[in-house]
């Protein structure tokens, strides 16, 4: 089922989860046991994160330096088909704009759609790490607006190869990322919004948001969407921060803010158990609060750690 029906058809607010597929080397068993231990919660669709290829510098046992390129977490495209074949699952793989050219993503997607997926979050992603500002791959896509681009046609059997005829047209339902508290890249809150509605407008079918920990932010961005014109369900997204480092490491890596009676008790913490502890009380009130405000969805980034989530489902769902 596409998440846009799943959303349109609840009685109530649900939830769904975001998993990291393993490192390579690593087998899946810990993701099987993420899914297990919240199955029963009944989520209606997990996301599964991509990884763009990274290049390292390796000193050799000469002392020479040789580069190379690396992806540390392949497998997307497998283990979203697996989670959705084993448990019943509707998968919702993401898509990149950074580290694929525009025939690589037709590629995946055909792939996908022979499996049986039909929905994908459709996002710009990171520059590589070398990048200072974010450049895309040669014949590959500059923003996420492009990308959904891409999927609309597709879903029309627009292919990028002219010359194909009687194309199977690919229908995937999109979501794509907002930001409550705007994208570090974005020169201000309303170029930010412009950003989002051409996403929109390009045929994205709804929106999910990049964690945040103050609800009124969260709010205040739904009121700026629909007055300019946004009406696609805006999905909350939850982080329950797990590890003390974290007052400090998720602001600087995603541009937000904790706000300052979370970071108190935070600040109280001595171990990482105790700022667990902090962070799954804080999911919950948000939550709670969500719900009551008829929030369409709840949207957890759980990053491989299961025991906070199903805390907060099994005290809120």
């Amino acid at each position: 089922m596409k998440v846009i029906d799943i959303i349109n058809k609840a009685e109530k607010t649900v939830f769904s989860f975001e998993l990291l597929p393993p490192l390579k080397g690593n087998d899946v068993s810990k993701i099987y046991h993420t899914i297990e231990s919240l199955i029963e919660f009944n989520p209606k669709y997990i996301n599964i994160t991509t990884h763009r290829d990274e290049t390292e510098f390796k000193e050799m046992p000469d002392g020479s330096i040789v580069k190379r390129t690396v992806r540390k977490r392949p497998g997307t495209v497998a283990i979203a088909a697996a989670i959705q074949h084993k448990y019943g699952i509707p998968v919702v793989p993401h898509i990149l704009c950074g580290g694929f050219t525009k025939s690589e993503t037709e590629h995946v997607l055909i792939d996908l759609n022979f499996l049986g997926i039909k929905n994908v979050l459709a996002l710009r992603g990171d520059g590589a790490k070398n990048q200072h500002v974010f450049q895309p791959e040669k014949n590959g896509h500059a923003n996420a607006n492009e990308l959904v681009e891409q999927l609309k046609n597709l879903g029309k059997g627009k292919y990028l190869d002219e010359d194909l005829k009687n194309n199977m047209p690919l229908d995937f339902c999109i979501g794509v990322a907002g930001y409550p508290e705007k994208h570090f890249e974005a020169p201000n809150k309303a170029q930010d919004l412009i950003y989002l509605k051409q996403k929109v407008d390009a045929g994205a079918d709804y929106i999910v948001t990049q964690m945040f920990f103050d609800n009124k932010k969260y709010y205040s961005f739904v009121k700026k969407c629909r007055e300019i014109g946004i009406t696609v369900p805006i999905i909350p997204g939850i982080k329950p921060i797990n590890l003390l480092n974290q007052l400090t490491v998720l602001p600087k890596i995603f541009s937000i803010d904790i706000p300052m009676e979370l970071a108190s008790e935070l600040g109280k913490c001595k171990t990482n158990n105790d700022a667990a502890k902090v962070g799954t009380e804080w999911a919950i009130y948000q939550a709670k609060d969500l719900i009551a405000n008829n929030a369409p969805s709840l949207h957890i980034y759980t990053y491989g750690v299961s025991d906070n989530v199903k805390e907060i489902v099994k005290t809120v769902f």
